[in-house]
Formats: structure tokens, C-alpha cells, sequence
């Protein structure tokens, strides 16, 4: 299967720190590829740099195109979407503004439409459409995140821990959206500490440490992995 995102050799650096170490990956179109590892793993900073917002070495070729020539705007409209940690909702805004806002970028028509779908996919989002952002619990705060990126019809949707702070009932639900993402044809790369819940989700998975990948493979396989259950599986909430 033909890839939507290629990293080859790719590194990151704050200052002479180098938090990112020749990472090499693939997501193919319509896959959830996930990224597992401890915190400061580097995990975080290699989405910010596919997203345009640190300086890389290496490449990053999106749907056959070098990312180095494209600012992060470019890269919206392309199709790649960043979901961050903190979700970073416009808090004293509506519920339905802040979708609203998500499709800011797009030039068709089809934005109510795509309102409609995404309320169906989360009913608590439509059942408080016009409360502040700021009032919704956390597990609300990441539907909305998510509901916010899906209006921007990525082709692309990167997540960066989307189970953080959330209560477990909270995290498989999200989960079970995230596949069920799959289905649309949407490619997911998942950055996320809850190991077994992301691998669970995922169909391909990588293992980044001190800013290298320290393996890879099929998420099923990894799952069975006695090392990978040793380190990172031990515990339902993962690492």
C-alpha cells in the first residue's frame, strides 16, 4: 500500500539538544500507525516539525510533495491536521463556533453538512452546541478537539495524546471514534503513552526512545511482543 507520509532520517533539535534522532516511518493511506514511548521520547516534537512548526534535517514527503517547501498553512490546506496535547479550543467560545472555526481553511460548500456529521458523531457535542468551550469536561474538550479537526477534512489527522487526563470509560470511548476513523478513509498518526490502548487501535506501531526508534511492526504483533508487554504493557493504563 502506497504511503501518505514518509519521515526519512529525520531529526530535531532545541538549540545543540537533539531530541530527535534520524526517525525514519511511514503511514499508508487510510492506516492509524501509532507512536508509543516514554515522555521525552521525542514523540511530541516529531509531529510539531511535520506540522511546519520546528526545523527538521532529513525529509518528509506528504502525498509525494517535500513538506521543507510548504509553511503550516500549506500544509492545512494540503490536509494535514495536528491534534495537540492541550487541544487548545478557543475557551469562551460556543461548541459550535469552535467546529465552525475548524473548517476556516476550506473553500467548498459542504461546511454545514460536515457540522451535522460531526454532531452525529459525538451527542454530547450537540446536546451543549452552545455552551463555552471552556465549560466542558475533559473528555468533552477532546471530542470537540477532534470534532474541530475532522471539519478541516484532513487527510492526514496527527493526535497527540488524545487519552491524556481522561478518565478510562472516556479513553476507550475515544478510542472507539478514533477506529471508526478508519472507516472514512482519514490516515491517523497517533503519538500516545497508553500503550496498549493505542496499539490496540492501531494497525502499524512504532517504539521511540531518547529520540530513536527503537522498533516497530504490526500492532497485533507488538502487543504479543514479551519485551514490549514487559516495559510498556504491564498496566492497563499503559506506560
Amino acid at each position: 500500500m502506497s504511503s501518505l507520509l514518509e519521515i526519512e532520517g529525520v531529526g530535531v533539535c532545541y538549540g545543540k539538544a537533539e531530541a530527535v534522532r534520524d526517525v525514519s516511518l511511514s503511514v499508508p493511506g487510510g492506516r492509524i500507525v501509532t507512536v508509543i514511548g516514554p515522555n521525552g521520547a521525542g514523540k511530541t516534537t516529531l509531529l510539531m516539525a511535520a506540522m511546519g512548526l520546528l526545523p527538521f534535517s532529513g525529509r518528509m514527503i506528504f502525498d509525494g510533495a517535500d513538506l521543507s517547501r510548504f509553511g503550516t498553512e500549506e500544509r492545512v490546506e494540503r490536509g494535514l491536521c495536528l491534534v495537540p496535547e492541550k487541544r487548545e479550543l478557543f475557551s469562551e467560545m460556543s461548541v459550535w463556533d469552535n467546529l465552525r472555526l475548524g473548517a476556516f481553511s476550506r473553500r467548498d460548500r459542504d461546511v454545514a453538512v460536515d457540522l451535522q456529521g460531526v454532531l452525529a458523531r459525538f451527542p454530547r457535542l450537540a446536546e451543549r452546541r452552545r455552551q463555552s468551550a471552556g465549560t466542558l469536561s475533559g473528555g468533552e474538550r477532546q471530542m470537540l478537539a477532534l470534532g474541530r479537526a475532522l471539519m478541516m477534512r484532513p487527510r492526514l489527522l496527527m493526535l497527540d495524546e488524545p487519552s491524556l487526563g481522561l478518565a478510562p470509560l472516556i479513553v476507550r470511548e475515544i478510542f472507539k471514534v478514533i477506529a471508526s476513523l478508519r472507516q472514512t478513509g482519514v490516515s491517523i498518526l497517533l503519538v500516545e503513552q497508553n500503550a496498549r490502548a493505542a496499539l490496540e487501535t492501531a494497525d502499524f506501531g512504532y517504539i521511540l526512545e531518547t529520540g530513536e526508534i527503537a522498533g516497530s511492526g504490526p500492532a497485533d504483533a507488538l502487543l504479543r511482543d514479551p519485551k514490549l508487554i514487559e516495559t510498556y504493557l504491564g498496566h492497563v493504563s499503559g506506560v
